[in-house]
Parts: structure tokens; C-alpha cells; sequence
């Protein structure tokens, strides 16, 4: 007698299962955000901003895998990048109650008030 083993799963079912990010991966590229000035962190909400609409994508797997969601997504401004490109800037709002998390220290001790994309005062 043979032992196969069967597989009844469509090419379509396939595509609809998304890759999810562990709690620890997703953790590890917030702080690495925090300490490059993307993501800061106001009151209860942590608030990143980028130029790069892939990068507002990874910022919510990231919250979503460490127990939050994301608020807002909304391009807030032009910036200039050398003398003759602008480029939309992003900045999406995030809310992450969950107890299980030391972001917030995190931020305190390594983090910023500012965005690395906040006009110099």
C-alpha cells in the first residue's frame, strides 16, 4: 500500500494566504524606525512618516502583528529631494494599546520628538 499524501489546495486559495510577521520581527523593524527618526511616538499613538508608500505597508503589518491597527494613511506634503524632484511625503497614524509591548520605552530612551522629514526650526 502506498502513502501519499494528498493536497486539495487551488492555486487561488494559495495567493489569498498572506505571509504574516512575527511579533519579534515586526518589533525589531520599529525600533530600527524609531532610532532612524520615521516613527515617533505622540500621546497614544505612533505616528511614521516616509517617502515611500512600500514602507506604510510594512509599518501596518508590523502594527497589526504586534496587536494594533492602523488609524490614518494620508500623504501630508511635497519635499524636495535634491534641486529638481519632489516627492509626496506619507504619514500614517497608528494605535498599539497592547501591555505585551516596551515600544514606548523604547522610543523614550532612543527616539525623538521630530521626524527626520520635520522642517529644521
Amino acid at each position: 500500500m502506498k502513502s501519499q499524501l494528498s493536497c486539495d489546495i487551488s492555486i487561488s486559495q494559495l495567493e489569498s494566504i498572506e505571509a504574516k510577521m512575527l511579533p519579534p520581527e515586526a518589533q525589531k523593524k520599529m525600533q530600527c524606525w524609531i532610532r532612524s527618526r520615521h516613527l515617533i511616538c505622540s500621546g497614544n499613538f505612533f505616528v511614521f512618516e516616509t517617502v515611500d508608500y512600500s514602507a506604510v505597508d510594512r509599518f501596518g503589518d508590523c502594527v497589526t502583528a504586534l496587536g494594533g491597527s492602523v488609524i490614518t494613511v494620508e500623504p501630508t506634503s511635497k519635499i524636495w529631494m535634491g534641486d529638481h524632484r519632489q516627492v509626496v511625503l506619507y504619514q500614517a497614524k497608528a494605535s498599539l494599546h497592547t501591555p505585551c509591548h516596551n515600544l514606548k520605552q523604547y522610543w523614550l530612551k532612543y527616539g525623538s520628538f521630530r521626524t527626520r522629514f520635520d522642517p529644521q526650526v
